[in-house]
């Protein structure tokens, strides 16, 4: 029992450490000019300019909306689009293929910390863009063209804070920082219980064994056997999880930067259980087309895993 409870406090310390001195205040910087930029009508332009260039992969404008999201505020933040491609009549095609790239592209609650652990972050968000096109493609041209492409009377208006005079822009910064906060503190229970589950494992021997068993075939494919806990987490607890897996890992020394950008192709993602559960909770019409949205986010994933581990 006094191992057990020195495992929980040790978790404890390790995930509150984690979101609050690292994500917290990554995402509040990140949060804050993502509001103002959207405020002041940046992104508007960025949207309908790319919209067009984007039309071929079977992204609309509120789709390049869901991309700048997931890359710079949360695998979450798209759930709000997402409801919205679909309450105001885009076509199930459409919301399959932007549903693909969000699930393909790196997760800025992920990303952004990892960047401050040694991720190299502009080399990963070149590589979500292209892998998250590559997904929507794939999806629009492939694995969803038998869903239908035909559209209501579709209102792609981006409804958004004004940041006019001080005062609005103080109100802008207040609203992302307290949108930081609730992101930082929602964490801490998910890093709590993964962290928990993970060192218990590693005091019962179970992940020396589980390694033991898998290493020779991992040696093989020239995979580093120390990725099997990490991959374990996220695939099971979430991205935001494994980030707290990662970050021990690497301040014990069974990790490095290089093989944090080596696996950051696979790790920054939202595909995993929770990340899904999550999104397909933006409508009933997103929720249908998940199968489609899976195959073609399989095939953005495996490029963006191809690019970080040969390049």
């Amino acid at each position: 029992m006094e191992l057990f409870t020195e495992i929980i406090l040790r978790a404890g310390r390790s995930a509150v450490e984690l979101a609050l001195f690292i994500l917290l205040p990554v995402m509040v910087v990140m949060l804050s000019l993502m509001r103002l930029l959207e405020a002041r009508g940046v992104l508007d332009w960025v949207v309908r300019h790319t919209a067009p260039l984007l039309r071929p992969a079977g992204l609309t404008g509120l789709g390049v909306f869901a991309a700048l999201q997931i890359n710079f505020v949360s695998f979450a933040a798209p759930v709000a689009t997402l409801a919205m491609m679909e309450g105001r009549g885009a076509s199930d095609r459409h919301l399959a293929a932007t549903l693909a790239m969000v699930l393909t592209m790196a997760q800025a609650n992920v990303t952004f910390p990892m960047a401050a652990l040694g991720l190299n972050f502009g080399f990963t968000l070149l590589f979500s863009l292209i892998g998250g096109l590559a997904a929507a493609a794939a999806t629009w041209h492939l694995f969803g063209r038998g869903l239908s492409a035909a559209e209501g009377p579709v209102d792609e208006t981006l409804h958004h804070r004004s940041a006019d005079g001080a005062r609005g822009v103080l109100e802008v910064i207040n609203q992302a920082g307290a949108e930081a906060f609730k992101i930082s503190v929602s964490a801490i229970p998910m890093l709590v219980l993964a962290l928990v589950v993970v060192m218990a494992l590693r005091a019962t021997g179970a992940i020396d064994l589980l390694t033991a068993v898998l290493a020779p075939g991992l040696t093989l494919l020239s995979i580093d056997p120390a990725l099997i806990l990490p991959t374990l987490t996220k695939y099971i607890a979430g991205g935001t999880a494994m980030l707290g897996v990662m970050d021990d890992m690497l301040r014990a020394g069974s990790a490095t930067p290089a093989l944090l950008n080596a696996s950051a192709g696979f790790l920054t993602h939202p595909l995993d259980v929770a990340g899904v559960a999550i999104l397909i909770s933006a409508g009933r019409r997103v929720a249908r087309v998940l199968t489609p949205a899976l195959a073609g986010a399989l095939v953005g994933i495996a490029l963006r895993t191809a690019a970080h581990a040969l390049l």
